[in-house]
């Protein structure tokens, strides 16, 4: 079932409801817990339900399983990761660390902490006082939880069911209490408020992937509109028969990078191309790169690292075309990294547009560092910076879309290139893995330092 159909299954509001929903669709939500609500948990989502509920849009095919029933186990709920030691351990020691700074913050001995000490403390505290209190706040939650259940076995029946309503506001508090924790321990990327430069170039498979690129290029800029972003495209260069080669954009708005950072890397598609004569499957690929758009405060480039060439615009016609010096070419010496572009008429216009390209290629350089610095001894399981690395097969006999990383199955690949709700539903489920990846990273840390 699609995250659409969970959404939709939500709005079931009374256990009736939900009973019936599982008795005529088979819905697995029953499970889950439920409160008063209509509130339901799957994973760290939370939405509220409305009072109206319609099964009728739950017709569409859009099944969903994983591949791989070991990464579909790796995603615990929230409960299930409070239950671990490691967890209870961190935070505890996070407590421990916030009374220690606080206390050398508010009562400093000079001639024991130094200034730059003094300064680093204080910031700490400043980024641990929300966790410290959601913790807090937890804990005396539980206790009312605790106080609550003892009166559930009174002897008088209005006194238990206030016990039992109050008992369900408590649960309800607890796991948002819970989720507000796990949301502060997740450290957030430093660039994940960026923009973007999306790239795409064909691969393997001749005009087949050419064909293929232009559609997923497609897809994404679909991608955008549907978020509200402002698609930009930088370059393009298309095949003889509507394909295209290779192709840059920039995307810029709201989460844009943090949403779309999941899709680098290597893209199969699996079908009869449109020049297959004797209807054979033919596999094809494409690659997507998705590089963080800095600004000109947190990167900047030396001008002297810089050769600038200017050179007559190519491909199809125009008056531009082969006339005029508007191509650049920007080749950073230090790293030996090029950027192009001659999309537009204007010179100027295009140098600005190759720099942008530059400044991010050259800034994912960094990030890419810096990461593999940080996970040198530890295997990521969600890549978003590899190239190489082949995350999705586009099934269209099976009409099928199966991303490797984590699993996970879709079906509709038409639906899925519309860059809409399945899109969205992919990332959302790379996105609860990849944080989840990043808490476990964090307390397997934590072990090892104890």
């Amino acid at each position: 079932m699609s995250l659409i159909g969970i959404d939709l299954c939500r709005r079931a509001v009374c256990r009736s409801a939900r009973l019936k929903c599982l008795q005529t669709y088979g819905c697995f939500l029953h499970n889950l817990p439920m409160y008063s609500t209509g509130k339901c948990n799957t994973g760290w989502v939370n939405i509220r339900a409305p009072t109206s509920f319609n099964h009728s849009r739950l017709q569409v095919r859009r099944d969903l399983h994983v591949t791989h029933p070991t990464l579909a186990a790796n995603l615990l709920s929230v409960e299930e990761i409070f239950q671990k030691k490691s967890l209870l351990d961190y935070l505890k020691k996070v407590e421990t660390e916030y009374r220690e700074y606080l206390n050398n913050v508010n009562t400093p001995d000079k001639e024991q902490v130094g200034e730059q000490d003094l300064k680093f403390k204080r910031e700490r505290v400043a980024r641990l006082t929300p966790l410290v209190e959601y913790i807090r706040n937890l804990e005396l939650k539980q206790k009312e939880c605790e106080e609550t259940e003892a009166l559930l076995s009174d002897e008088d029946p209005d006194i238990r069911e206030l016990a039992e309503i109050d008992r369900r506001s408590c649960q309800e508090g607890i796991l948002e209490l819970r989720q507000k924790i796990l949301s502060c321990l997740v450290p957030e990327e430093e660039s994940d408020e960026s923009n973007l430069v999306l790239e795409v170039t064909a691969g393997v498979g001749g005009q087949e992937a050419m064909l293929f690129t232009a559609e997923v290029f497609d897809m994404y800029q679909s991608f955008a509109a549907f978020h509200g972003w402002l698609f930009d495209t930088l370059e393009y260069a298309p095949s003889d028969i509507g394909g295209l080669r290779h192709a840059t954009a920039s995307i810029s708005g709201p989460q844009s990078y943090m949403k779309m950072k999941f899709e680098g890397g290597v893209h199969r598609v699996q079908r009869v191309p449109r020049t297959e004569k004797q209807g054979r499957i033919h596999t094809s690929t494409m690659t997507v790169a998705v590089l963080p758009e800095p600004t000109e405060i947190t990167f900047t480039i030396n001008p002297k690292d810089l050769r600038i060439e200017t050179k007559k615009a190519s491909g199809a016609g125009g008056q531009h075309v082969n006339t005029t010096d508007s191509a650049v070419r920007i080749v950073h010496i230090p790293t030996g990294v090029v950027s192009e572009c001659q999309q537009d008429r204007s010179q100027l216009r295009n140098k600005e547009k190759a720099m942008q390209v530059l400044r991010a290629k050259l800034y994912s350089l960094r990030l890419e560092e810096e990461t593999s610095r940080r996970y040198q001894a530890r295997k990521i399981q969600i890549g978003t910076k590899g190239r190489s690395e082949k995350i999705r097969t586009y099934n269209f006999s099976q009409d099928r879309i199966t991303d490797h990383r984590i699993g996970k199955t879709l079906h509709d690949v038409k639906e899925f290139l519309l860059g809409e709700d399945l899109l969205e539903e992919m990332n959302h489920a790379l996105k609860q893995f990849s944080h989840q990846e990043a808490l476990m990273d964090i307390l397997g840390e934590n072990e090892s330092d104890s």
